[in-house]
């Protein structure tokens, strides 16, 4: 894993500058890269560490840092990435210290352990590999679409905060139609399968005949779902499916009522946990809070009952102490549990999906390529609408306002619009094929026109008004 070595990047071109008091033709280059850490390479007590306080984050980075002009989370139950757009190549390094400083500060781990637990993916790699999770391919359990809702949601609060560049709320787009085009077009995820089913049939298979009676089926069990967030709602909507009917619901921050407000269920409070727990058949962790359940009090709280107990502890941080596994007539399942358990999909789904996904990143590439040649195209329309200008200045000098003069600025205007269409073409083809170098060396040949390194974006000036002239000039 890279610990800060300088990444290669992918760079967008955005936001042309044309204003004649900069003194020529800027583009405004966007440099992306993220931050990744996720179960394919550190454990998931470490990204449940690194992802304490992730949603305050971006905004934090942004407001702070002069280097970072976007950023968005994706934190998972198993995985943690920051998605960052640069000012500028030579400020990456800034804004990657940026982001590892403020993880730091909201997680309580040292820097240097934030810094060597994420990787940094740059050049197309930062496409490919956010295309990739959000269509299931680097999922837990593989195919899963419950991740397709997170990245959405990512975005979404992003938005809200301020937090998402214009750059980055294209990338997540993307990302969210090449998660559809895999759902709609393969057969990747069509067995429904997400961690809370896996996890549910999984503790079928432990429990056996005694409590459910029918192969994956959850009717007559008594579930405590413990949460209130999104996950929560997955996972009763999934029992639910199973047949399952009492299904009580803890939230330690009081939000049971509210949950169960808008769907079946039974909300519990401080007094009624005790007596649910003890009467339980499978517990579900899904809130990560602090109020863990300890082994002692789920043993005081059985010490009655002679049924077998399953807890599923899919939160990333626990609310459940390990040692529960422990104990006797208790079963303990983890999202190690489940990773380990989910069964793999067809090659022929995942080799499809792969594609799609690779296509998809390289169209995403190709389109933002062709986005550098937005100031060589608009330096080429300036040039040649300057010249028609004078041109139509005389035309109006010798023969006034007249009508004919007002029929042959039409059409000289048609005719300078038609030959502009095929070098705007050609500018984005090239640009497409890698070869938008030779484009610009052949304005600068041909018309002495230079588009200039990057530099920050720079507001447009306004055009310069027609000379006043009663009849309307159409452009």
């Amino acid at each position: 894993m890279s610990s800060g070595s300088p990444p290669v990047l992918v760079t967008v071109w955005d936001n042309v500058c044309v204003n004649p008091a900069c003194g020529g033709y800027y583009e405004h280059v966007v440099v992306l890269f993220s931050l990744v850490a996720s179960h394919a390479d550190i454990d998931l007590e470490t990204v449940a560490r690194l992802s304490a306080g992730a949603s305050e984050v971006p905004v934090h980075v942004v407001n702070g840092t002069p280097e970072i002009v976007g950023a968005i989370a994706l934190a998972t139950c198993n995985r943690y990435e920051i998605y960052a757009e640069a000012r500028s190549e030579d400020d990456v390094e800034a804004a990657r210290s940026a982001i590892v400083t403020a993880i730091s500060e909201h997680s309580g781990l040292a820097e240097h352990t934030v810094s060597t637990a994420f990787e940094t993916r740059s050049g197309n790699a930062v496409t490919s590999h956010l295309f990739a999770v959000s269509s299931g391919l680097d999922s837990a359990v593989v195919g899963e679409r419950e991740i397709a809702g997170q990245v959405r949601r990512a975005l979404s609060g992003a938005q809200q905060d301020a937090s998402a560049s214009p750059a980055l709320v294209r990338l997540f787009q993307a990302a969210s139609k090449t998660a559809k085009d895999v759902g709609a077009q393969t057969a990747l995820g069509s067995r429904g399968l997400s961690i809370v089913s896996v996890a549910l049939d999984l503790a079928a298979e432990i429990t056996g005949s005694s409590q459910l009676p029918h192969a994956g089926s959850y009717a007559g069990t008594k579930a405590v779902i413990f949460g209130t967030g999104a996950y929560a709602g997955a996972t009763m909507a999934k029992l639910s499916e199973r047949g399952c009917t009492d299904i009580s619901v803890f939230s330690s921050s009081g939000r049971a009522e509210a949950f169960v407000a808008s769907r079946s269920g039974t909300a519990l409070d401080e007094a009624s946990l005790a007596d649910a727990i003890a009467q339980a058949d499978v517990l579900i962790g899904c809130s990560g809070s602090d109020n863990r359940v300890e082994a002692a009090d789920i043993e005081r709280l059985r010490s009655s009952s002679p049924g077998n107990l399953v807890i599923l502890d899919l939160a990333l941080t626990h609310d459940f102490d390990p040692a529960v596994a422990d104990l006797d007539n208790v079963d303990l399942l983890t999202l190690e549990s489940v990773r380990l358990a989910a069964p793999a999909e067809q090659a022929s789904s995942l080799a499809a999906a792969s594609h799609i996904v690779e296509a998809a990143a390289h169209n995403f590439a190709k389109a933002q390529s062709s986005r550098a040649m937005d100031a060589a195209i608009v330096a080429l329309r300036r040039h040649t609408m300057g010249v028609l200008e004078a041109e139509l200045e005389r035309v109006r000098s010798q023969h006034g306002c007249t009508a004919a003069a007002e029929e042959m600025e039409f059409a000289m205007r048609r005719m300078v619009k038609s030959l502009l269409h095929t070098p705007t073409v050609r500018a984005r083809e090239l640009a497409a094929a890698g070869d938008g170098d030779a484009y610009l060396a052949g304005l600068e040949a041909l018309f002495g026109i230079t588009v200039d390194a990057p530099v920050a974006a720079t507001p447009e000036a306004p055009t310069p008004a027609a000379t006043d002239c009663p009849v309307e000039h159409t452009a």
